[in-house]
């Protein structure tokens, strides 16, 4: 079968335009368990069909879908029963009781593996602290029932996130509950250790009372703290860098961040200046590490990385453990290249009691305090609570860990189109000839904002999602679609560009009013007096019942598109005949988002 590409393209610049002036017309998407009123935004997607290496472009359609506040985007258990959840370790009471008005809670502590493999297979969800060990043996078990896995803290270092994502398994964390008092341990660290509090402390209560040498370090003026959050990081490690970094500007200092990933607007909202890995770390005189543990970030600092630091820097690490060579690290404040250390967490935990690293007289040392107040403890519990409840009602979290991980903020900017995102996922593989062959997809973003401040993960994660369902035998939801599409050798690709969608800017385009629902017949056709008629009786001699019609056009009485909304699925025999009415090409598509729709095509000419 001949390789076959997409392209979908989102317009946001046009839509709102569109919104801005005449009338709309909105549609409701009743399949959605939770769909609250919002304001009506019209988004244009623009769509062309080129035959030259097999290239399929979907063509012209204009689509108006009414703003969901929050839009669920996982499918919600459906049952008749509450839903059950096991919690595994201890949780705060407050937790439980937003966990008890919504299903069946089951508290069973120190379960071995054995016995939460022999449970999981009736529950809905499971939420762990750090003893549990959530295994690919614990997926299996579950037998496809387990929707979501809540982590009542940071670290998600316990759960087999690979096996998670094969099985559609939703993990949550609760990150933001103790930002501040993690944010608030970091800084006081960070005075500690240039001020030497804690020698100072033993200093005096040995007897002595001495100058220091070299003079102690001020955080003002010229100092800059280095704030970093590295790759797929957390929903913690943006919010807990961004209340470290304010509070660090509150102390006059200069604060520089890297971040490959993190969109400009939001460094600047943070008041940070973006730059590269090397001159972070060559410049910074504090640098503060936000990240979580993982292949990519284990040791990342390490006897390389010390050796490009700026000499007598000092470190602060209140984020994973492993994240530093703690050999390598005693070895740069043996040598001078750091000066000091202020550390939180190690890679043993606790470590040893001969660790040269904490006997080390340049190193500030508290065993794991960064969440350990009684307000963090209060806050995780409902944050996990609230997170595995709206999970189950098929919402997306904020704080997911394995799907696209989209603050709130985003969330709402972005809920009128990702609906709109997988419906066009699953035009475009039924229009496509052949649908299971397709092999790339691109994705284009035309925006009249600036392109590097859209952030579109989670319209990438839908319109994957919509692709991959129709052509697959395997359930499929947001959290492993992109998984299952790299399994299939699906390529998706991105890109964003900023335009000027007024009309007098766009040529060789034509374009329809369309509602995404049901049943779709699109046609290309020619442009002569008396098409829509026969094309209406036709489908009126058949018993099909049309919902609505549109027809685009550029130059008139050239080529032509119509899009057809009609109630019963047409038989081949009925677009056969549409067929030889003058219609070129007739593409029908089924859009039902649950349930693997059915799809044909018809060429007609050339």
């Amino acid at each position: 079968m001949a390789s076959v590409s997409a392209k979908i393209i989102f317009s946001t610049a046009a839509a709102v335009a569109t919104a801005t002036g005449g009338n709309t017309t909105t549609t409701r998407s009743s399949f959605l368990p939770v769909f609250r009123r919002g304001p009506a935004t019209p988004l244009p997607l623009k769509l062309s069909r080129r035959r030259r290496h097999h290239v399929r472009h979907i063509t012209n359609v204009f689509k108006t879908v009414e703003s969901p506040a929050a839009p669920p985007t996982l499918d919600p258990v459906r049952q008749v029963q509450k839903p059950t959840i096991l919690v595994s370790e201890k949780l705060g009471e407050a937790g439980l009781e937003v966990l008890r008005e919504f299903g069946e809670v089951e508290c069973s502590y120190d379960l071995s593996q054995e016995d939460l493999c022999k449970k999981i297979s009736l529950c809905d969800a499971l939420i762990v602290r750090s003893g549990t060990k959530v295994t690919r043996a614990v997926f299996e078990a579950a037998k496809g029932r387990l929707k979501v896995v809540g982590r009542a803290g940071v670290g998600i270092d316990n759960v087999d996130l690979q096996a998670a994502t094969e099985f559609g398994c939703l993990v949550v964390n609760a990150p933001t509950a103790n930002t501040i008092a993690a944010a608030e341990h970091g800084i006081a660290l960070l005075a500690a250790m240039a001020r030497n509090v804690a020698q100072a402390d033993a200093s005096m209560k040995a007897g002595e009372q001495k100058p220091w040498t070299p003079p102690l370090k001020s955080l003002t003026h010229e100092q800059m703290h280095f704030w970093m959050a590295y790759q797929h990081m957390p929903m913690w490690a943006v919010v807990h860098g961004s209340e470290v970094a304010r509070r660090a500007k509150g102390l006059g200092m200069h604060v520089i961040a890297h971040d490959p990933y993190a969109p400009a607007d939001r460094a600047r909202a943070a008041g940070v200046d973006l730059v590269s890995f090397d001159q972070a770390i060559s410049t910074a005189d504090f640098i503060s590490l936000h990240m979580p543990l993982t292949p990519t970030t284990k040791k990342i600092f390490n006897d390389e990385t010390f050796a490009k630091v700026k000499k007598g820097v000092r470190i602060i690490n209140v984020a994973r453990g492993g994240v530093i060579d703690e050999d390598a690290l005693v070895r740069a404040l043996d040598s001078g290249a750091v000066a000091q250390a202020a550390l939180d967490v190690f890679t043993e935990e606790p470590p040893p009691k001969d660790s040269k690293l904490v006997q080390h007289e340049n190193v500030t040392v508290t065993p794991h305090l960064g969440a350990s107040t009684k307000e963090a403890q209060e806050g995780v519990a409902i944050e996990i609570a609230e997170a595995v409840v709206g999970a189950l009602r098929g919402e997306l979290s904020a704080t997911a860990v394995n799907a696209p991980m989209v603050p709130p903020e985003v969330i709402s900017e972005l809920s009128p189109y990702v609906v709109l995102a997988e419906k066009l996922g699953r035009l475009a593989v039924q229009l496509v000839a052949g649908g299971s062959g397709i092999k790339s997809v691109k994705v284009v973003y035309k925006t009249a904002r600036d392109p590097d401040d859209l952030d579109t993960r989670l319209l990438r994660a839908m319109v994957t999602k919509g692709i991959i369902e129709p052509i697959s035998s395997s359930f499929i939801n947001l959290v492993n679609a992109d998984f299952t599409a790299k399994q299939k050798g699906l390529r998706i690709s991105e890109e964003r560009v900023s335009i000027d969608l007024s009309p007098e800017n766009q040529s060789n385009q034509s374009s329809v009013d369309v509602s995404l629902e049901g049943n779709l017949i699109l046609c290309r056709q020619v442009d002569q007096p008396g098409m829509i008629g026969r094309v209406g009786n036709i489908l009126g001699e058949c018993n099909v019942n049309v919902s609505f019609m549109s027809v685009g056009r550029t130059v008139k009485r050239t080529r032509a598109i119509m899009a057809i909304g009609v109630d019963e699925e047409p038989g081949k025999d009925t677009l056969k005949k549409i067929g030889e009415e003058g219609v070129r090409q007739i593409k029908q598509s089924a859009l039902r988002l649950h349930g693997c729709p059915e799809w044909e095509q018809f060429h007609t000419g050339g």
